[in-house]
């Protein structure tokens, strides 16, 4: 039942044919991260990568780079665990009550790990200059760890019982970092900011292990969207298929026995470190900015331990087999999560939090016909009251009863629907000065900024043309009209000038000068860009464009817009502007040189020939 460690998971994807050695030097200076995601982009297999350059530990890459191979990785479990889902068993529930078990028969043993006298992953010690010193993108501040599994306890309740385990990069080198110390990257929501706090208050050090390889439902379950109550750790055995074996490290806290590696340390009270820059999910840098450094005690490694990694950077990405593998696995719980909600899309290629798709229903008032969005707004708000979902910028709801057959990752129709039905008068909902993912660099400073609900519910108001018009004007400054999508109009326009916060002149100015009579409102959505024949080439491209570089409250206006009792709202078009604005974090490109030399390694007869 499920595999016990890395090793065994190696041997079988080898087996099996879905894993390739890769036995040439490599760098881990932005060759190895270039190899893995040119594999990843052509759905190429694993890569265990025996000989990499200044480090004596093989790298593992691109283990979860496809759908079919992560399920085949959880092929013992994730039938019984999609079950329990469809049977409405809350894990956290089943977890708090194993003495009835709530009919999970042998599952429920696997949720309690088994503490053992010795692991493996304690046998050796090393230092973080001798690991792997992965640097996936030209202007990361240093080496990361992209596959970190952080472990810690709550100063309240100690032991795997109060625990929390997530994936928080973590920086190894670089920067203002010593010899013995690691930078900690965790965000809004995050289960070690609980633990930090209370560590905080009580004015003590909080102790933490990170966890690299072991079995790969470890990875998994750190980044799982559990209930409350349920630790990671746990949900790592029911996962895994066995009872996970864990070991105490010399910090008192745990680790598990058969992880590759364990960094043992403490959060020190009040330390902070620059840590970054660092090629993001959103397809852009994340900036260097202070957050706590882990002081390390100890570095341990198992016999013959693998490094696993990933590289992340504009989805997709091997990243977004963890979202699809979680969907499949929890789906049939939203009904459950809001009621009325159906289905919900956090969109990867938007870069996922800028980006929430929703199906609700109407069920406030049957009789009355067409009375517009009512409960959509509660589901809304219930929504963006769920944990990680709450950082999302952009809510895009409509009512399954007006088209229900609409499928939610089917973004172009889901998109038709709404911009069919919505009504810019009434149909916009901002919430402004709140939070927003700090990846975002959308907002008015990291972590802040704003939101939008768009709400869609009724008949068809309009119909959406998927033509440019007769008699299209477009004002100085504006050119290249294109429809990207039904109803939804990309024009290029200058170069964004303003101040963080505000809108761009030029953006007020375009709309007035339409007004709701133009032929312009044919399309309900506008969208200025900096490059309109890239954001329209593709449906990925205008979602990553609009929803990555626009913050609702300042980059949305309107023609005819005006502002009544508070609500914002306008009689025409809205008109988002999506260009870069100066303070925007760069996005990603590939160093030409190295790609030339993964290139090179591509050619008949070389190690990468047919992978890519």
């Amino acid at each position: 039942m499920g595999y016990r460690n890395l090793q065994e998971t190696v041997v079988d994807l080898e087996r099996t044919a879905q894993l390739k050695r890769i036995d040439v030097e490599v760098d881990p200076y932005l060759e190895v991260g270039a190899i893995q995601r040119r594999v990843y982009a052509a759905g190429g297999p694993a890569l265990l990568f025996t000989k990499v350059k200044g480090c004596s530990f093989p790298m593992l890459g691109n283990l979860f780079g496809t759908l079919a191979r992560a399920r085949y990785l959880f092929r013992d479990t994730l039938p019984a665990i999609e079950q329990l889902v469809a049977m409405k068993v809350d894990p956290g529930l089943a977890f708090r009550q194993l003495g009835t078990t709530l009919g999970l028969g042998r599952h429920a043993w696997h949720l309690l790990p088994k503490s053992v006298r010795n692991g493996s992953v304690l046998q050796h010690n090393t230092t973080l200059a001798q690991l792997p010193q992965l640097v996936s993108w030209p202007d990361d501040g240093g080496a990361f760890i992209t596959l970190p599994q952080v472990y810690t306890e709550s100063p309240n309740k100690s032991g795997w019982q109060g625990s929390n385990l997530g994936m928080y990069r973590v920086q190894i080198s670089g920067g203002e970092y010593a010899s013995d110390e690691a930078g900690l990257h965790y965000q809004l929501h995050r289960g070690i900011g609980v633990h930090h706090t209370t560590a905080l208050g009580k004015g003590q050090p909080l102790p933490v292990n990170v966890f690299v390889g072991g079995p790969p439902s470890l990875a998994l379950a750190a980044v799982m969207p559990l209930p409350e109550g349920m630790p990671e750790l746990a949900f790592a055995g029911l996962l895994g298929g066995h009872r996970l074996p864990v070991v105490k490290t010399p910090n008192g806290l745990l680790a598990p026995a058969e992880a590759d590696f364990c960094l043992s340390g403490y959060i020190m009270p009040g330390e902070t470190r620059p840590e970054g820059p660092f090629g993001d999910h959103l397809g852009y840098y994340s900036l260097a900015h202070d957050f706590p450094v882990m002081k390390v005690s100890q570095v341990f490694h198992r016999p013959g331990a693998i490094w696993p990694f990933t590289t992340v950077g504009r989805p997709p990405q091997e990243d977004t087999t963890f979202g699809d593998l979680i969907h499949e696995m929890t789906g049939a719980a939203i009904p459950d999560l809001v009621p009325g909600v159906q289905a919900i899309h956090a969109v990867d290629v938007a870069g996922v939090h800028p980006l929430l798709l929703a199906i609700g229903g109407e069920r406030y008032l049957p009789y009355v016909e067409n009375t517009g969005p009512q409960e959509l707004l509660t589901q809304a708000n219930a929504l963006l009251g769920q944990g990680q979902l709450s950082l999302a910028k952009y809510l895009l709801i409509v009512n399954e009863n007006d088209q229900p057959e609409l499928d939610i990752h089917d973004i172009g129709a889901f998109l038709h629907s709404l911009l069919s039905r919505i009504d810019w008068r009434r149909d916009l909902h901002f919430q402004t000065c709140t939070t927003i993912d700090t990846l975002d660099y959308s907002g008015s400073a990291l972590n802040a900024g704003s939101k939008v609900v768009m709400a869609a519910s009724g008949p068809v108001r309009q119909r959406l043309p998927a033509e440019l018009p007769g008699g299209l004007r477009l004002p100085t400054g504006f050119s290249k009209p294109q429809v990207a999508a039904p109803g939804l109009l990309v024009l290029q326009g200058e170069p964004w000038q303003g101040e963080r916060g505000e809108a761009s002149t030029d953006l007020a100015a375009f709309c007035r000068s339409y007004t709701q009579d133009d032929v312009i409102n044919d399309f309900p959505l506008i969208v200025i860009v900096d490059d309109a024949e890239f954001t329209a080439r593709n449906l990925e491209n205008l979602l990553w464009v609009t929803f990555t570089r626009s913050s609702p409250a300042s980059d949305i206006e309107g023609i005819e817009s005006f502002t009544h009792a508070k609500h914002w709202g306008c009689r025409g078009s809205l008109v988002v502007d999506a260009r870069s604005k100066g303070f925007h974090a760069p996005p990603l490109e590939d160093d030409p040189d190295v790609e030339r030399r993964v290139d090179a390694l591509a050619v008949a007869g070389g190690v990468l020939h047919g992978l890519i």
